[in-house]
């Protein structure tokens, strides 16, 4: 890997630790904690199963927030400060810029899964938190991935938030789309119900099935098979790639 990768991907993680972000992600992670103890006190049966399931939908979704304000504000940031201007400006390829980017934003991703897994060692099994730690870290590197990709194409933050946090939803609830689409709740739709059969079955191909990764049952039932990370990771390896090369054909094609 060339030098220039590693030393964009350093100085951008640097700028997440200088920039505080792991103080902002320890504050919303203790927040999260904080609710999951009135979770734990108000619920009459199953108090443990209630609050860590609560604390784990919560980080999650957490991380996954913060991670694509940052990427996108950091980016929008550099393009304002003309900084990207006067670093492509020397003998630096394009993709090279966005390799580094991405590896150290992929860094972050890697603190923040780190930081909302750490309060549930006390409770629950380390294995345990180690798999769905791992899980998460897959999720948030698809996020990272994702929000370059649109920021390099939208350029504004409010939108390309609004679109990563709009396909993450749809990623999250893609399985559930897909069982509702081959039920009868949705009435007689006669001809139209094959056609909208084969338009979610085509999604779901396109769209990672977010729903499999960092799963809330493995924290409630204290327990998950560790070979559940291999596909996770081929999922995850996949879009990541897929995103990418989208990002560098756009930014390739940009006029700075």
């Amino acid at each position: 890997m060339p030098i220039q990768v590693l030393t964009i991907a350093r100085f951008a993680l640097l700028e997440a630790l200088r920039t505080r972000l792991p103080l902002l992600a320890a504050g919303a992670f203790a927040f999260v904690w904080a609710g999951s103890l009135f979770i734990h006190q108000i619920a009459i049966t199953e108090s443990d199963r209630m609050q860590w399931s609560f604390y784990a939908a919560g980080s999650r979704l957490a991380s996954v927030v913060m991670l694509a304000l940052y990427i996108t504000s950091s980016m929008v940031r550099e393009f304002t400060e003309k900084g990207l201007d006067l670093l492509l400006a020397l003998d630096l390829p394009r993709s090279n810029y966005i390799l580094g980017k991405l590896g150290g934003f992929i860094g972050v991703a890697v603190l923040l899964a780190l930081l909302a897994a750490a309060p549930m060692v006390s409770s629950i099994p380390l294995p345990v938190c180690l798999v769905w730690a791992a899980a998460l870290f897959f999720e948030l590197a698809i996020v990272a991935a994702l929000s370059l990709f649109c920021i390099v194409t939208l350029s504004q933050v409010m939108p390309a938030v609004v679109l990563v946090l709009a396909f993450y939803l749809l990623a999250r609830s893609i399985t559930a789309v897909r069982l509702l689409s081959e039920t009868a709740l949705l009435g007689e739709l006669s001809e139209a119900r094959p056609l909208l059969a084969f338009g979610v079955d085509a999604l779901a191909a396109v769209v990672p099935a977010l729903d499999r990764f960092a799963v809330t049952g493995w924290i409630a039932e204290r327990a998950v098979d560790a070979n559940v990370l291999g596909p996770i990771a081929l999922q995850s390896a996949i879009f990541v790639a897929l995103l990418l090369a989208a990002a560098l054909f756009d930014f390739y094609r940009k006029e700075l």
